[in-house]
C-alpha cells in the first residue's frame, strides 16, 4: 500500500512527519482515499460534483485550539468556530461535542446553529450591517455576545434590548491598522475597511465612550480581525499588542477595564505549491504566540487578563475537505492551453473567479501516476471566467476520469450558488471509511421551488 499525504504537484511528496499530521488523504492502490474512504467509491455512490469532509481532521483541529487555551491560558477563553468557512447543522453538532463556541455572521448561520441544538450562550454574532430580524433572533434566543460595528447598529440593539427586557453583552469592533500579507479583498483591518473603528484616528475611543453611556448594553470589551489566509505569525502578534495598548489607554482615559478580547482568526492553510504547510502543532504555535503577547502586554500595562476568544474557521475545515468532479470534455488549443471541462465550476467554487485562488488537483482514480501535462480546469457555466484554475499538473486525463481538488473544505460550499440554475453539490462526511450525507443533494424542484407565476402569465 502506497501511503503518503497527497500533494502531488510536479511530483512532490511530503516527508513522513508531514504525512503523520495530514493523514486525511492517502493513495491506496491506484486510488485517492479520504478519511479511509475510496474516492472512486464515493463518486459512484453519491455522484459528482461532491464535497467530501473528513470528520476526524475537523475534530483534531478543534481540539488543537481548545486544548491550547485550556492548557496555556488557564481555560480563560473560548474557541469560536468561524461559521462563514462552512456552515451546516453537522458542523455545529461537532463543535458542540468538542466544547467550543461559534461565531455567526447572518441570521441564516444563527438559525442553523440553533436548529442543531448549539448553545446560544456560546455564540457570537458578527456583521457590519446586522438586520433587525437578525438582531431580534439573537436577543430572543439569548446569544452570548454581539459585536457592534456602528453607532446606528448600537442604537438598534439598544431599542430591541429594551423591548425584550434584556441587557446584551457587546464587543466593540476595533481596527488596529495592521496590514497582513493577504489578498486585498480579505484584509479587514486596513485603514480603508468597512469593518470596525480605527484606533489610530480616535474613532474607536469615541465610539466606546458613547457605548458606555448606554445603559441598555453591557460593554464587555473588543473584537478585532485583521484578515484571512495569513501566514505571518507576527501580524497576529502585532494586532494583539495594538489591542492591548488600546485597552490600557481606555482604562486610563475612561476607567474601562476590558473583560473580553476577541482576536479573530485568519490563520492560513495550504492550497498549492508556494503556500506554507502548517501542521496541527504549528497552528497551536500560532495561538501560543497570541496568548504570550496577551500575557506580556497585560503584565506590562498592569491589566487583568481578559477572557480570550479566537475564531479559527478556515484552518479547522479547509484541508479537511476535497471536491470530486468528472471530466466531461477535453479541449486542446494547440500552442495555447488544454482544458479539462468538469461537471462543476464557479457555482460550487467561485474563489478563482473572485480572488484567483490557487488549488491543487489530482486524478483520484489514477492517483499513483505522475503528472505529465499542464491543464486548466474549466467549469460548465456559460461564463468565460468559469475556471477552477489555469495551471494544474496532472497525468494525461481522459473523459470520465475523476478529479479531486484539494483543500476545498472552507469557502466552497458556503459560497456556492445556483448560477445558471446549476445544482449546489451535496456534502458527505467521512469517518473511518464510512460516509453519509450532511447536506443532501439539490433537485431541479428545489431550485425552482420559490418561483411564482403571476396569474396574468399563466
Amino acid at each position: 500500500m502506497l501511503c503518503f499525504f497527497l500533494t502531488i504537484i510536479r511530483g512532490l511528496c511530503y516527508n513522513m512527519d508531514t504525512m503523520n499530521t495530514r493523514d486525511t488523504l492517502k493513495v491506496v492502490g491506484h486510488h485517492l482515499e479520504i478519511g479511509g474512504k475510496d474516492c472512486v467509491a464515493l463518486a459512484e455512490e453519491f455522484g459528482t460534483p461532491l464535497y467530501v469532509m473528513d470528520e476526524a481532521y475537523i475534530r483534531r483541529m478543534m481540539r488543537v485550539y481548545r486544548d491550547a487555551i485550556n492548557n496555556e491560558y488557564g481555560g480563560n477563553g473560548l474557541v469560536l468556530y468561524a461559521s462563514k468557512a462552512f456552515s451546516c447543522k453537522a458542523i455545529y453538532s461537532i463543535a458542540n461535542q468538542e466544547q467550543i463556541g461559534a461565531d455567526v455572521v447572518s441570521g441564516g448561520e444563527l438559525y442553523t446553529a440553533l436548529q442543531a441544538g448549539f448553545p446560544a450562550e456560546r455564540i457570537t454574532l458578527h456583521g457590519n450591517n446586522k438586520l433587525t430580524s437578525e438582531l431580534e433572533l439573537a436577543l430572543k434566543s439569548g446569544v452570548g455576545t454581539i459585536v457592534v460595528d456602528s453607532l446606528t447598529e448600537a442604537e438598534r440593539i439598544s431599542a430591541l434590548a429594551r423591548e425584550y427586557r434584556v441587557t446584551p453583552r457587546v464587543l466593540l469592533r476595533i481596527n488596529p491598522g495592521v496590514e497582513a500579507h493577504t489578498h486585498a479583498y480579505v484584509q479587514t483591518a486596513t485603514p480603508d475597511s468597512k469593518f470596525g473603528f480605527s484606533v489610530a484616528d480616535g474613532s474607536a475611543e469615541a465610539t466606546l465612550r458613547a457605548l458606555l453611556r448606554n445603559p441598555a448594553l453591557h460593554v464587555a470589551g473588543f473584537h478585532c480581525h485583521i484578515g484571512s489566509q495569513i501566514f505571518e505569525k507576527q501580524s497576529f502578534v502585532l494586532a494583539a499588542q495594538k489591542c492591548i495598548s488600546f485597552m490600557a489607554k481606555v482604562k486610563e482615559t475612561l476607567g474601562f477595564e476590558t473583560e473580553v478580547l476577541n482576536l479573530g482568526g485568519g490563520f492560513g492553510i495550504w492550497y498549492a505549491e508556494g503556500d506554507r504547510m502548517i501542521s496541527p502543532a504549528g497552528y497551536r504555535d500560532y495561538l501560543l504566540a497570541l496568548i504570550e503577547a496577551v500575557k506580556e502586554g497585560c503584565k506590562a500595562h498592569a491589566l487583568k487578563l481578559p477572557f480570550l476568544n479566537i475564531e479559527p474557521g478556515r484552518s479547522i475545515v479547509g484541508e479537511a475537505g476535497i471536491t470530486l468532479y468528472r471530466v466531461g470534455a477535453i479541449k486542446d488549443i494547440k500552442g495555447i492551453r488544454k482544458y479539462l471541462a468538469i461537471d462543476g465550476g464557479m457555482f460550487d467554487n467561485p474563489r478563482y473567479a473572485l480572488y484567483q485562488s490557487k488549488y491543487t488537483a489530482v486524478l483520484a482514480n489514477r492517483a499513483d501516476e505522475q503528472p505529465s501535462e499542464r491543464v486548466a480546469l474549466a467549469g460548465k457555466c456559460c461564463e468565460s471566467g468559469d475556471l477552477i484554475g489555469l495551471d494544474f499538473d496532472l497525468p494525461k486525463a481522459e473523459v470520465g476520469d475523476l478529479v479531486a481538488v484539494l483543500s476545498t473544505g472552507a469557502y466552497n460550499y458556503s459560497m456556492a450558488s445556483n448560477y445558471n440554475r446549476n445544482l449546489i453539490p451535496p456534502v458527505v462526511l467521512v469517518k473511518e471509511g464510512k460516509a453519509e450525507y450532511i447536506v443532501k443533494p439539490q433537485s431541479y424542484e428545489d431550485v425552482a421551488r420559490n418561483d411564482v407565476l403571476p396569474a396574468h402569465l399563466k
